[in-house]
């Protein structure tokens, strides 16, 4: 048989393949409208996205959508697209106390007062749970206090308000903040009567109290604690307000009675404080140290600041390693760390803890600056010039042209002799605060000390002086300027006087040069001997006592 050729056919088409899909324009594409609303929303174009929950809303049976073109309409100001949403909702379902708010903000936002009056009506009549709520949102979001406070006063009356005191409270404190204070007193009264709740006497106290009726607000207060003994927040506003009157005692026994949480023991704290009574402060501290650990916890920042005033240093440091990261106090817990080991002769620990404080803060310039700031005080303290000057050179890299930094470093520069760079710095820092006494005086005794500019270092000196006449560590800079313009007489008046003042070290030193000066070597080895007692370290005394007795 002849072969036959072979016929190849093409494969027939798959049934999709053969199907044409109709794909709607953007104007028509639902999805595409709720994406495009969503991301106006996002860069708060709230035109954009009005517009796009208008198509979407007519593209789509969901009422949600329609809701949200009604509050879009409105918070753009546009009337026909907040109409025309209201419109749509009630198609979808929306039921009549929606309807009712949507078209009272609609009438509010427009300023017709029959109609807002008109549908707040129908949203009070509507029986819906929530009416009072969705009325109080209708005047709260208007623009004009005036029309919303009308309808108040003439729809929210005693007669119409439900056997609720929630709603009573809420409509009261609506009238306060749209500054109709007789109504919201009004209100409150009734709702205090009426319900004689602890929550209903409190409002009522608080509202007396705004209007500078304090004897009648705690009277009311005292009513309010006395329904609720249990009530911590009544307790802690009523112990509040007795200790703004000074009455600590009062309010301390309190809020002695009755559950105790971390407020109430931070209160009693700082009305112990004030009072300045060891007693309750050393009572509230056992008291918060024995607390449930949830309590003690949230409190060891303050178990730590009452270890310290009463002088447990080891007990404050416990309690201060106690406080979480992220507990609001735990950078303040780290620096009283720091403080307290020094204080306790750990010098070496006290800089560690400031160090490690430099690298864990190095993203929040005003905790690294006061970290830096610390860590040179504690060197000045330890009289460590170099180190001290070394650490607020960092701190100023912070925080450039800090006052405070500069006076630091100014200080520390002229003890370790560097007398221009001390200069500079007290000079800059009165560029920036011309009149900072404290460093004109710094300024005016590190010239004068140095021997140089000393016409200057009397203009800055007596500046200082005249401002504050009494100031010991002034009184000592203009003495020892004296001194060093040859004028002993008048530098011993000035110096003895500002020694028997306040038995400072340094002025002791500057004194006792003088009297040794002036050929009185008696008394001024009285007086170097009375500094010694008073500052056996000093090296002050030390470097004169070689000078004046090589």
């Amino acid at each position: 048989m002849p072969d036959r050729a072979k016929v190849v056919q093409a494969p027939s088409p798959q049934p999709l393949a053969r199907m044409t899909v109709a794909t709607p324009d953007l104007d028509h594409d639902l999805l595409a409208q709720l994406l495009a609303g969503e991301l106006a929303l996002s860069r708060a174009d709230l035109k954009a996205a009005s517009q796009a929950y208008d198509k979407a809303m007519m593209l789509s049976g969901d009422p949600e959508l329609a809701g949200k073109a009604v509050a879009l309409g409105i918070a753009i100001h546009d009337p026909e697209a907040a109409r025309r949403a209201i419109d749509r909702w009630q198609v979808l379902g929306a039921n009549g106390a929606q309807l009712a708010q949507a078209r009272a903000e609609l009438a509010v936002e427009q300023g017709q007062t029959d109609e807002a009056r008109h549908q707040l009506s129908l949203l009070l009549a509507s029986g819906d749970k929530d009416a009072w709520r969705m009325f109080g949102r209708v005047l709260i979001g208007s623009r004009d206090p005036a029309l919303a406070s009308n309808l108040l006063q003439s729809l929210a009356t005693p007669d119409r308000l439900p056997p609720d005191p929630k709603a009573w409270l809420a409509m009261s404190q609506l009238g306060e903040q749209l500054g109709r204070h007789a109504y919201a007193q009004q209100i409150a009264d009734g709702a205090m009567k009426r319900f004689g709740t602890a929550e209903t006497y409190a409002w009522a106290a608080q509202l007396k109290l705004n209007n500078g009726d304090r004897t009648g607000g705690l009277s009311l207060l005292r009513q309010a604690q006395g329904k609720d003994p249990g009530n911590i927040g009544l307790r802690l506003t009523y112990a509040s307000l007795l200790g703004q009157t000074g009455q600590y005692a009062q309010a301390s026994r309190l809020l002695e009675k009755g559950p105790q949480n971390a407020q109430t023991y931070a209160m009693r704290a700082a009305l112990a404080a004030n009072a300045k009574d060891n007693t309750s402060l050393e009572q509230v501290y056992q008291q918060l140290s024995q607390a449930p650990a949830d309590v003690r916890n949230a409190s060891a920042y303050l178990l730590g600041q009452l270890a310290e005033v009463l002088g447990r240093k080891e007990e404050a440091l416990k309690w201060y390693d106690q406080v979480s990261d992220d507990d609001d106090h735990a950078f303040d817990a780290d620096l009283r760390t720091a403080i307290l080991l020094q204080d306790l002769g750990r010098s070496a620990e006290a800089h560690q803890q400031l160090a490690e404080m430099q690298t864990d803060y190095l993203d929040q310039p005003a905790q690294l600056r006061r970290a830096y700031e610390v860590d040179a005080d504690l060197y000045l303290r330890d009289k460590r010039y170099a180190e001290a000057a070394n650490a607020f050179s960092h701190a100023l890299q912070v925080a450039p042209d800090d006052p405070d930094l500069l006076y630091g470093r100014g200080l520390a520069y002229a003890e370790i002799g560097k007398i221009d760079l001390a200069v500079a710095d007290f000079h800059h820092l009165l560029k920036i605060k011309p009149d900072d006494i404290d460093a004109s005086n710094a300024l005016g005794f590190t010239l004068a000390d140095a021997g140089r500019d000393l016409p200057e270092a009397e203009r800055l000196i007596a500046a200082a002086r005249a401002a504050k006449p009494n100031d010991p560590s002034i009184a000592d800079s203009w003495g020892w300027l004296q001194y060093r313009l040859g004028h002993l007489d008048q530098a011993e008046n000035v110096l003895r006087a500002a020694w028997q003042s306040g038995k400072d070290a340094d002025v002791g030193v500057h004194l006792g040069e003088v009297l040794w000066k002036q050929g009185k070597r008696e008394q001024a080895q009285q007086v170097f001997d009375e500094v010694r007692r008073t500052d056996p370290h000093n090296s002050n005394l030390q470097q004169t006592l070689k000078r004046l007795q090589p």
